[in-house]
């Protein structure tokens, strides 16, 4: 393989280290939503001190014959509603029928959807087709079958029709990027057999309809040049990639701009340009983590630099309103994740990131969260504790060269990488940061005992599974069902005289989020 990627396979299999996680922090209150929550149960506990036991109907020991809150309008309440915990919204049912009725309204849970999954999340999936038919959802179900999810079901798509003249596809290849933006995956770059690594742009229409068979398009574009391990996030209906490595094992630092365009006369397009980032730039680097910050800023950590060393360093993009100019600075915190490579960073909302395993200074496989927050106006990294009790014994959570996505719910799907024993995996991992970071903003530090023992759960994958593999590239759709993944390294076979074999692979698989609605 590549001269940097055969020095990285000796890298990748060390003894099996312990990983500690330590440290704990506080997240600012979501002072707001208290003290709506602390004003509605003190005008309950004062306007219904009769039993509510005693009645099925909203009545009161007032001469009028009805409770003060009772007379509230109907929208007011759907608002008040809206800014509570779900806890205590089904509070709020137990008091009467009539608010029974409207807590459990399909209108109500519909904006409790998209209050804590995003405008964006819900509209894609409404507009989302099956067959040409777009599908209906009972949002309160919905809402209870995201948060118990426990299954996901796996298909590989055909890249061409059945029967039909072969089309020109991807090579195989691993440490590439893939990503949506458009209603296209764009495919860049890698790694492929022979040692070399590519330089090419592939393109699919995947809009909202699901579909079996996805047409690649090669773009002809002849920049960026060639690289693998590089990072390229979405920002809008942009692309920013930044970094990598190229067959020579010289690392890069430029970073470059591409803008998809889908045409009804040109069909797809994309433009991509360097951008012009100044002269403070972070240092040359693969492997590394990069994800999006809130709308104009890009993130990214660790990753090997110059020397082979693995890096621990921070740096965020601040890109300007049209995107034409950035400027990059060095983020500089206590504590801060130790240097890694091959980890992942993933967006969880505006103002918060995860970090997720990756390879040490020791060459060691790590199994630690860390949180990237900026919620009070600060740059922080907070280390979060869990209690690996609740992880089915045999099961092992350290991995490198794994995928971590955001999907609907405010989870992460994690799928694949693999440990230190080079034993890659076709597991797939919820993480439940959801819990973490809404204990957080009521103010209290997340314990080990209460809010962490949940924090991961084994999903079940069904249908046709794809295999264990390592850097791969992996990506979701707007609605955060659907979870795309290409390419990695995979087992090939055995001949007799190897005691192992890595191959590339080369397939497209659609991994959809089981729900029964």
């Amino acid at each position: 393989m590549l001269k940097t990627i055969g020095r990285a396979k000796t890298e990748m299999y060390p003894p099996p280290n312990k990983v500690k996680t330590r440290a704990k922090a506080k997240i600012p209150n979501n002072q707001r939503q208290q003290r709506v929550l602390s004003t509605l149960n003190s005008t309950l506990n004062s306007q219904f001190s009769t039993p509510m036991a005693t009645s099925s109907s909203c009545s009161s020991p007032y001469t009028n014959g009805s409770s003060p809150i009772t007379t509230i309008a109907q929208d007011h309440l759907f608002s008040i509603l809206l800014l509570l915990p779900l806890d205590s919204i089904f509070c709020f049912a137990l008091t009467c029928k009539k608010f029974r009725s409207l807590t459990y309204s399909d209108s109500l849970w519909e904006s409790l959807c998209r209050r804590d999954w995003g405008n964006s999340t819900i509209d894609a999936l409404r507009s989302f087709a099956v067959d040409g038919k777009q599908q209906q959802f009972p949002w309160k179900k919905l809402y209870q079958q995201i948060y118990q999810l426990d299954s996901v079901y796996c298909r590989r798509l055909l890249t061409h029709p059945q029967g039909g003249e072969e089309l020109l596809l991807p090579r195989p290849r691993a440490s590439h990027s893939l990503n949506f933006v458009s209603g296209c995956l764009v495919l860049f770059g890698g790694g492929c057999d022979g040692g070399r690594h590519l330089d090419d742009t592939w393109v699919a229409y995947a809009g909202n309809d699901f579909k079996r068979i996805l047409e690649w398009n090669k773009i002809e574009s002849g920049v960026p040049s060639g690289r693998f391990g590089h990072s390229c996030i979405v920002i809008g209906d942009y692309l920013v990639l930044f970094g990598g490595i190229n067959d020579h094992g010289a690392r890069q630092n430029d970073t470059w701009i591409g803008q998809v365009a889908v045409h009804d006369a040109f069909g797809i397009t994309l433009s991509w340009r360097l951008l012009d980032v100044g002269s403070i730039v972070p240092p040359p680097r693969g492997a590394h983590a990069a994800c999006s910050m809130d709308k104009r800023r890009m993130l990214i950590h660790g990753g090997i630099g110059l020397s082979g060393l693995r890096l621990g360093d921070t740096w965020v993009l601040e890109l300007s309103e049209n995107l034409h100019l950035g400027v990059w600075q060095e983020i500089v915190t206590h504590p801060s994740p130790p240097s890694r490579s091959g980890h992942t960073l993933t967006p969880v909302g505006g103002n918060q990131t995860i970090l997720f395993g990756g390879r040490g200074l020791g060459y060691e496989v790590l199994n630690d969260v860390w949180l990237f927050d900026t919620s009070d106006g600060h740059w922080r990294w907070v280390q979060l504790l869990f209690d690996l009790q609740n992880i089915p014994q045999g099961l092992t959570l350290p991995r490198v060269g794994h995928s971590a996505n955001l999907i609907i719910g405010g989870r992460l799907l994690i799928y694949g990488g693999e440990d230190s024993y080079r034993h890659r995996k076709n597991d797939f991992w919820v993480l439940d940061i959801s819990s973490v970071t809404s204990i957080m903003q009521s103010g209290s530090p997340p314990s080990p005992d209460r809010s962490m023992t949940k924090l991961w759960r084994r999903l079940k994958s069904k249908g046709d599974n794809p295999c264990g593999r390592s850097f791969h590239r992996a990506c979701v759709d707007p609605s955060g069902r659907n979870l795309y993944i290409f390419g990695g390294m995979v087992d090939g076979l055995l001949n007799p005289a190897e005691s192992s074999v890595l191959r590339f692979d080369g397939e497209l698989f659609l991994v959809e989020l089981l729900l029964q609605c």
